[in-house]
C-alpha cells in the first residue's frame, strides 16, 4: 500500500464517481423518511471563499450521516444570481450582466466540485433563468389577483449611485449597502406586497419554531414589533390651513404627564400646509428628504426640528398646551407620521429636548430615585408614577391601562395595537432583475400579463452607458399592446427585490415542473426544510420574507406549509489576521512573510483578526489550499476546533495539521488486520461510545465534538494490539469519519475490499450493552488529600471498597502503620480515610 493518502488522484477520481453515477441524487418516490438538508445558496460573485466552504461543509457532512442513517436526502445547490453587482460590473467592465453572471456561475460550480459535496446537481437553478423567474412571475400574479400585491405612491430610500430604490433593511448607516453612497428619500410610485397582513402570523409562528436560534427569534420578534398603546387626537390651540389637530400614537401613555413638545414628520399633511407660505421650513423639508428612511439611520442621526409655532393642548391638562416641531426622526411611514414627546423616558426625545431647550419633567422612577434630575440618558426602567396627577404611586402597567381607560371613556383616544413591520416594497429601477409582470394602459390602467404570455424575459440588447434602468429607456421592449383593449401600452419597467427571489427557491428545489411554479404534492414531500444553514445577517432580510412568501403561497392555495424551515443553524465566520503596507494599503496573505511585504521589504501593520472580506484583503483562496493539501484536509480543519456557530480562525498551521490526520487515518485503515484472537473489550467499548456519541454530535451539529472523539478513537486504535477488535475498529472508524472525509473513506474502503460506496453504506450499528460502564474509578483520600484512585466493578460494596483502599500501597505509606480512625465510603466514588 502507498505510504501517503493521494488526494490529487483519489479527489477527482470519486467525484467523477459520485456524478456519473448521480449518487447523490433525491429521488422523490422513494419510500424511505425523506430528509431536506440545505445551506443559504449563494451570490455568484465569481468566487468561493472559505465561509462558503465552512457553510457547505457543515451540511453536508449532516446530509451523508442521514443518508447513511437510511433517509432520502435532498441536498440541492443553486445561485442566488441578479443583483447590482451584475449590472456594475456592466458598466465597470462592459460585459453583459447575463454573461458575467453565468460564466461566474461556471467557476463557483467548478470550485465547488473539487470539494467533493453531496449535492443533488441535477436540481441545480439559478433566479437570473426564464426558467425560474418566469414562474416568481406566475406567483406573482397569484398574489395580484389575492390581493396581497398593491402599487401606491410613497417615499422610498433612494441610491444615487445604483440608481435604485432600497429596503429600509438595506440601508447600513445611512449608505447603499452595496455602492456605499448617501442615501436620499423620493416620493415614487412602488409595488408592495402586504407582508403586514400576515404580522400576527409571522410574530406566534416565532414559538413554534423549537429548533431555531433564540436570538434570530427575537431579531425577527423586534423587527415585526407589536406594540399595545393609546392613538389619541392632539387639538390644535388655533386651526391651521383647514386641520384642527393631528393623530398620534404612544407605547407609553403612562408618560403623558411628562410630554413636554409633540413632533411631526416633514412629509405629514400640515408641514406641507406650514411650507407653502413659509419658506425656511421648505428649506428644512427637502433636507431631510435628503436622507434615507431606514429606522436605524434615523434614530442615529442628529436630531434636528423647526417650531411651527403651532401649540397643542395637553388631552388631560386643557389649561396646558405644547409647541408643534416638525423633526427629522419622525417618519410618516411609522405610526401617524407624529409623536407625543416625553423626553425624560425617550432618549430620541431627550437628545431633541437638550438640544432645543425644552423641559425635561420626570414621570417614572425607581423607589428612592423620585427627586433624581434626568442627565444624558433618558430612564426607561421600571418603576412607579410620580408627578402625575391621578396616576400617581401606579405601576408603568397599572397607569397604561388607566390612561386607555380614561381617553376611551371621554372619546378623545383609543387603546390599540400597532406593528414596526410595513408592507414590502418589491419596486427596483434596474435591469438584472425580475421582470414585474404588469402592462400599464393608459384607457384600462395596470392589466396583468396574461398567463400564456410568460416569462416576461428580459431583453438581451441593452446599454449602461448612462445612468437609470436600462428597461426604461429600451425602444421596444416596453411597448406592448394592451392584453384588456388591445390598444398601445407599455410594460412596467420596474424588476422585483431580489429577495423575493430568494423567497421560494427552496420549493422549486423540491419540484421544478416546466408548467407551473411547483408540484403541491412533490413538494410538500420533501418541505419544511430539515435543517437549513446560513448567516446570521440573513436574520431579518431573507429569512423574513421566506417565511412571509409561504404563508402568502399557503393563502392562495398553492401549498399547505407554514414555515418553511423547521430547523435553522447560523454559523459562525472564517476570521483571517489583517495586514497594512506604510502607505496604508491593506494587504493580502500571500503579500506578506516574516512581518514584511514580499515585495519590497517593508515592515508590515499587523491588524485584528476580522472576517474574510474582498475589502480588507484577507481573504484566502480555497483553491491552492484544496490543491495542495486535499478537499479532506480542507473539511476536517473546518469541522475542528471552533464550534461551528462561533468564528473559526484560519491558519496554515490548522489546515496542516487536518492534513497529518487525514494521511493519519489513511495509515491506520491499511494498517496489520487480524481476525483471530482474544476481544479487546476496552476497545469495543470505546468504539461503540464513538459512533453513538458522533452520531449524536453529527446531528447537533456540534462537529467540533465529533472531531474530538474521533481522535480519541484513532488513538485508542493505535495503541491496541493487533486483533478482531482493532480490525473491527478500523473499518468503523472509516464509516464514522465517512460524512467528513468522504474521498480517503471512498479510497480505504476500496482498499479494504468493502463492497459498493462507503457513500451508500449504513451507518454503524452499536450494541447497548457496550455503552454501560460496567467499571468506575474510586478516589482514595486520606484527610482529604487525595492520594490514589482504584479501578473496580460497579456496585462494589462498601467493606470490599475500604479493603483496597487500606490495602493501597500509597495508603500504607502514609499510614506508616497508624490504624484509621475512621473510614468514610461513598459508593462508585470516594474512600476517605480519617488517620
Amino acid at each position: 500500500m502507498a505510504e501517503r493518502f493521494n488526494h490529487a488522484k483519489a479527489d477527482s477520481h470519486w467525484q467523477r464517481v459520485w456524478e456519473d453515477g448521480g449518487t447523490f441524487h433525491a429521488q422523490d418516490a422513494s419510500n424511505k423518511p425523506k430528509s431536506y438538508v440545505l445551506e443559504m445558496f449563494p451570490y455568484p460573485s465569481g468566487r468561493i471563499h472559505m465561509g462558503h466552504v465552512r457553510n457547505y461543509t457543515m451540511g453536508d457532512v449532516l446530509a451523508r450521516f442521514r443518508r447513511m442513517r437510511g433517509m432520502e436526502v435532498l441536498h440541492p445547490m443553486g445561485w442566488d444570481a441578479f443583483g447590482m453587482p451584475a449590472e456594475n460590473a456592466a458598466m465597470e467592465k462592459g460585459v453583459h450582466p447575463g454573461d458575467w453572471t453565468r460564466a461566474n456561475i461556471a467557476a463557483m460550480r467548478a470550485q465547488l466540485k473539487t470539494l467533493g459535496f453531496a449535492l443533488d446537481w441535477s436540481r441545480e437553478l439559478a433566479t437570473c433563468e426564464p426558467d425560474y423567474y418566469g414562474q416568481e412571475q406566475a406567483i406573482f400574479l397569484a398574489f395580484l389577483e389575492a390581493g396581497l400585491v398593491y402599487r401606491k405612491e410613497s417615499y422610498v430610500n433612494w441610491d444615487p449611485v445604483d440608481m435604485t430604490v432600497l429596503a429600509n433593511e438595506q440601508v447600513i448607516d445611512g449608505k447603499g449597502w452595496r455602492s456605499g453612497a448617501q442615501v436620499e428619500k423620493r416620493k415614487l410610485n412602488q409595488w408592495f406586497l402586504k407582508i403586514t397582513d400576515f404580522a400576527d402570523e409571522l410574530l406566534d409562528g416565532l414559538d413554534g419554531l423549537a429548533h431555531w436560534p433564540d436570538k434570530v427569534k427575537l431579531m425577527q420578534a423586534n423587527w415585526i414589533g407589536r406594540s399595545r398603546g393609546l392613538r389619541f387626537r392632539f387639538a390644535l390651540a388655533e386651526p391651521v390651513a383647514g386641520h384642527d389637530g393631528f393623530e398620534v400614537f404612544s407605547t407609553r401613555p403612562d408618560t403623558i404627564f411628562g410630554a413636554s413638545f409633540a413632533a411631526i414628520a416633514p412629509d405629514h399633511p400640515i408641514s406641507a400646509a406650514l411650507a407653502a407660505n413659509d419658506p425656511a421650513l421648505a428649506t428644512f423639508i427637502e433636507e431631510c428628504r435628503a436622507t434615507g428612511t431606514a429606522a436605524a439611520e434615523v434614530e442615529t442621526a442628529e436630531k434636528k426640528g423647526y417650531d411651527t409655532g403651532l401649540r397643542v393642548v395637553h388631552p388631560l391638562r386643557p389649561d396646558v398646551t405644547l409647541p408643534v416641531f416638525v423633526a427629522n426622526f419622525v417618519l410618516m411611514e411609522y405610526g401617524t407620521g407624529a409623536v407625543m414627546a416625553v423626553p425624560a423616558h425617550d432618549q430620541r426625545d431627550l437628545e431633541f429636548a437638550r438640544k432645543y431647550m425644552l423641559p425635561v419633567p420626570r414621570v417614572v422612577a425607581a423607589a428612592g430615585d423620585e427627586t433624581l434630575p434626568i442627565g444624558d440618558e433618558a430612564y426607561t426602567g421600571p418603576g412607579r408614577i410620580i408627578a402625575s396627577d391621578f396616576l400617581t404611586g401606579m405601576s408603568v402597567e397599572e397607569a397604561k391601562a388607566a390612561v386607555i381607560a380614561r381617553a376611551e371613556a371621554e372619546g378623545w383616544g383609543q387603546g390599540t395595537t400597532v406593528w414596526r413591520l410595513r408592507d414590502w416594497g418589491v419596486s427596483r429601477q434596474r435591469y438584472w432583475g425580475t421582470p414585474i409582470p404588469v402592462i400599464h394602459c393608459e384607457a384600462c390602467g395596470v392589466v396583468p400579463v396574461p398567463r400564456d404570455q410568460l416569462p416576461v424575459v428580459l431583453p438581451d440588447d441593452v446599454t449602461f452607458d448612462v445612468p437609470g434602468n436600462p428597461l426604461d429607456r429600451h425602444p421596444t421592449w416596453k411597448h406592448v399592446t394592451c392584453p384588456s383593449c388591445a390598444g398601445p401600452a407599455v410594460r412596467e419597467t420596474d424588476t422585483l427585490d431580489t429577495f423575493a427571489d430568494s423567497s421560494w427557491y427552496f420549493i422549486r428545489f423540491a419540484s421544478a415542473p416546466q408548467d407551473r411554479p411547483f408540484d403541491r404534492a412533490t413538494a410538500e414531500q420533501w418541505l419544511p426544510v430539515g435543517q437549513y444553514i446560513g448567516g446570521v445577517e440573513h436574520a431579518i432580510l431573507h429569512l423574513l420574507y421566506a417565511r412571509f412568501w409561504t404563508r402568502a403561497l399557503a393563502r392562495v392555495g398553492m401549498i399547505d406549509l407554514a414555515e418553511p424551515f423547521a430547523g435553522l443553524f447560523t454559523q459562525g465566520m472564517v476570521t483571517h489576521e489583517t495586514y497594512k503596507a506604510p502607505d496604508g494599503r491593506w494587504l493580502a496573505p500571500d503579500e506578506v512573510r516574516d512581518g514584511v511585504v514580499v515585495a519590497t521589504g517593508e515592515p508590515v501593520t499587523l491588524g485584528r483578526v476580522e472576517k474574510m472580506s474582498k475589502s480588507k484583503k484577507n481573504t484566502v483562496d480555497p483553491g491552492p489550499i484544496v490543491e495542495q493539501y486535499g478537499a479532506d484536509a480542507v473539511r476536517w480543519f473546518m469541522l475542528s476546533d471552533s464550534p461551528p456557530e462561533r468564528d473559526l480562525p484560519w491558519s496554515e498551521s490548522g489546515i496542516e495539521g487536518a492534513w497529518r490526520f487525514v494521511q493519519r487515518l489513511w495509515r491506520l485503515s491499511q494498517g496489520e488486520r487480524a481476525a483471530e484472537g482474544a476481544r479487546d473489550v476496552a476497545l469495543d467499548r470505546k468504539l461503540h461510545r464513538t459512533v453513538a456519541g458522533v452520531a449524536e454530535d453529527i446531528e447537533a451539529l456540534s462537529f467540533n465534538k465529533a472531531v474530538a472523539k474521533v481522535y480519541e478513537l484513532a488513538n485508542a486504535i493505535e495503541k491496541a494490539p493487533p486483533g478482531p477488535s482493532r480490525t473491527e475498529a478500523t473499518d468503523t472508524l472509516l464509516l464514522i469519519v465517512a460524512p467528513m472525509v468522504p474521498h480517503l473513506a471512498e479510497e480505504a474502503w476500496t482498499a479494504c475490499g468493502g463492497q459498493g460506496l462507503i457513500a451508500d453504506a449504513a451507518w454503524p450499528e452499536i450494541d447497548p450493552a457496550l455503552l454501560v460502564d460496567d467499571e468506575v474509578t474510586v478516589a482514595v483520600q486520606v484527610n482529604g488529600k487525595l492520594r490514589d484512585t482504584l479501578t473496580t466493578a460497579k456496585g462494589t460494596d462498601r467493606a470490599a471498597l475500604e479493603a483496597l483502599a487500606l490495602a493501597s500501597d500509597n495508603v500504607v505509606r502514609v499510614l506508616a502503620g497508624a490504624a484509621p480512625k475512621k473510614v468514610i465510603v461513598v459508593p462508585d466514588r470516594l474512600v476517605n480515610i480519617v488517620a
